[in-house]
């Protein structure tokens, strides 16, 4: 199974979209899924359904982060490299969707609990978020 079939299924579980980007790269990365699964537990609906930055994003970043951050050992050296990898996700993601924050990509804003019901009656979580997760995992495994 790919990575990005791996975090579309995680998320078809109910985890939510960040959850489902970090466990499917958690092996590799020296972390059980238990584990990503509550490292990356706050960061859906756009950081705990505020509607900012998508989920499948900042679980991309963590993903990033987890193969070239910064250590102890290396110091300030990998920051940049971090950095440059991020922008180059974001310009990816952006180039193919638009936007990287869930209320863009969702056109609704999900921190309004009446819009909320909304996204939920529509079953735009089914329908669009899972194509967010995929795709996010597709890049993020194509610059690590």
């Amino acid at each position: 199974m790919s990575k990005s079939e791996d975090a579309a299924q995680t998320f078809g579980k109910g985890f939510n979209c960040s959850q489902g980007v970090l466990s499917a790269f958690s092996d590799e990365l020296g972390m059980d899924a238990a584990l990503a699964y509550r490292v990356a537990s706050a960061f859906g609906g756009g950081m705990a359904r505020m509607g900012g930055t998508c989920g499948a994003v900042t679980g991309a970043f963590m993903v990033i982060g987890l193969k070239h951050g910064m250590t102890a050992e290396t110091a300030w050296k990998s920051n940049g490299m971090v950095y440059a990898k991020v922008m180059e996700f974001v310009d990816k993601f952006k180039a193919r969707h638009g936007s990287i924050t869930c209320r863009d990509l969702l056109g609704y804003d999900i921190s309004n609990r009446e819009t909320l019901l909304e996204v939920r009656k529509k079953g735009l979580f089914q329908t669009i978020c899972p194509e967010m997760v995929k795709s996010a995992a597709e890049i993020v495994e194509s610059l690590i």
